[in-house]
């Protein structure tokens, strides 16, 4: 084979090092919207407005849980399959018969759990707790003009404090 003759561009590595790289960019792009297409994470929030305007009502509820004193215990049974709830407030303020309890994903909205719990005659409140994913969960427990906030790591966490947002 004589020297000068032309190679053939397919037969220079260095040709296929050029085209490697704009190649791997197109199939990771392709690799990407797959997954983002399969998992939609839902947490763009469509009304900012409306939302903007619930923040007051909802920090005027975390004020009127600390003016009734209000503070909460959140345990999960060994299975993870019930909560219990022990309510403490100031000796004045009267307890609701009920209660929604609110499991939040920190970066899930399609996985966020919501309870009613009734109260038992001993003063606790009890309900059977759906399954939780694993991570970080922020913890509701409110009623009409109240409300108590917490954190829970799941799997781990088997005992919770909830307290009025702020304190």
């Amino acid at each position: 084979m004589d020297k000068n003759q032309p190679v053939r561009w397919y037969r220079v590595p260095f040709v296929w090092l050029l085209i490697a790289f704009p190649l791997t960019a197109v199939i990771a792009g392709f690799v990407t919207l797959g997954l983002a297409i399969q998992s939609d994470d839902g947490v763009v929030e469509d009304d900012y407005y409306r939302k903007g305007k619930e923040i007051n009502r909802v920090l005027a509820r975390d004020v009127a849980a600390a003016k009734l004193g209000l503070e909460s215990t959140l345990e999960l049974s060994a299975t993870g399959r019930e909560l219990a709830l022990r309510l403490r407030a100031k000796p004045e303020t009267k307890l609701p018969p009920a209660v929604e309890i609110r499991f939040l994903h920190a970066t899930r909205a399609g996985l966020d759990r919501s309870l009613i719990v009734p109260r038992n005659g001993d003063g606790s409140y009890r309900a059977p707790l759906p399954e939780l994913a694993p991570g970080h969960w922020n913890v509701q427990l409110a009623a009409n003009d109240w409300r108590l906030t917490g954190s829970l790591y799941v799997p781990g966490a088997a005992k919770l404090v909830l307290r009025p947002a702020g304190s």
